[in-house]
């Protein structure tokens, strides 16, 4: 059984063609059993998002519907979805066909030689400048925080093994981040170069808030900011005790010279800015514990449909 779990957001004008091409490429692969987990991530369209689905469960009988109560991120939608899910493998894709399923078959070649993970890589992306730096950034902090490979290129189409999704599932904080959660259980993983295609309708909804939510993300999986943080503090200190040797020295030899009011100043702020970066870095660990003491859920789903509990 195949599960095809695909998280959902104002996509009413694309979810269906989706799904049918989708379903018509597993068929032409001779993967027959599979299924359809479609997550509504409580789209604000006024509801057209979730009537499209419950339309497309009712004609297909290998379609699910999971529909959350309040907007959780594409991330905590797929965990949403995995769990829902009850294949031998999983398959990610997107809501907007930009991703196509007719580059499925691809991947099922790699994934067939034995791969636990496998990511559709793109040579060029159909993205705004703004996205691609957001996306560049992210890249750059797994490499830096999560030892992500930094030759393996990513993306939210890929193929996975049911042992990496129960692991991925067994993690129960409120803020989930699928590539650390891939890395950790697992080192077989490559990637497959996909063509990314111009999104049809709409337009992209990632903004800076995304950006920095991905990025408080993957420090919640790895401690060493805090690390960086006391070492970059430790070099910093070392540096003003030089400064200051230097200052009291040149003071010794040239006694004439004013105090530097300016420089002292900039050191005084820029010394603020790094303690109130790192502050906030420490704040932001303080903030999940306490929200992972206090269970904040992942999401809460508002109903299910054509699951078999419902018939």
């Amino acid at each position: 059984m195949y599960s095809i779990v695909i998280p959902c957001y104002k996509s009413a004008g694309t979810i269906e063609t989706v799904v049918s091409e989708t379903a018509k490429e597993m068929d032409n692969m001779g993967r027959h059993e599979y299924e359809f987990i479609l997550v509504n991530d409580c789209s604000p369209d006024g509801g057209a998002t979730i009537k499209k689905l419950r339309e497309i469960a009712t004609e297909r009988n290998y379609v699910r519907v999971v529909d959350l109560a309040r907007n959780s991120g594409q991330h905590n939608a797929m965990m949403a979805g995995l769990r829902a899910a009850s294949g031998e493998v999983f398959i990610s894709m997107d809501d907007d066909m930009q991703t196509r399923p007719s580059e499925l078959h691809k991947m099922f070649r790699a994934f067939d030689e034995g791969y636990d993970v496998v990511y559709g890589a793109y040579p060029e992306k159909k993205e705004s400048m703004f996205r691609r730096f957001g996306s560049w950034v992210n890249k750059m902090c797994a490499v830096v925080f999560l030892g992500r490979p930094k030759e393996l290129k990513t993306s939210s189409f890929w193929i996975i093994r049911k042992y990496v999704r129960d692991s991925i599932i067994s993690y129960e904080g409120a803020h989930s981040y699928l590539l650390g959660l891939i890395l950790r259980s697992t080192s077989s993983i490559t990637q497959v170069e996909v063509e990314h295609f111009e999104r049809e309708i709409g337009a992209s909804g990632y903004t800076l808030r995304t950006l920095l939510r991905l990025w408080s993300n993957i420090i919640g999986f790895t401690v060493k900011p805090l690390r960086l943080a006391m070492q970059g503090g430790m070099l910093i200190s070392t540096i003003s005790v030089i400064f200051a040797l230097g200052i009291f020295i040149r003071k010794l030899v040239h006694p004439s010279i004013d105090p530097g009011w300016s420089s002292i100043m900039v050191a005084i702020f820029f010394s603020l800015g790094v303690e109130l970066f790192f502050i906030g870095m420490i704040g932001e660990y303080i903030g999940r514990t306490y929200m992972h003491i206090n269970k904040e859920p992942q999401y809460i789903v508002k109903a299910k449909y054509n699951f078999d509990e419902d018939k």
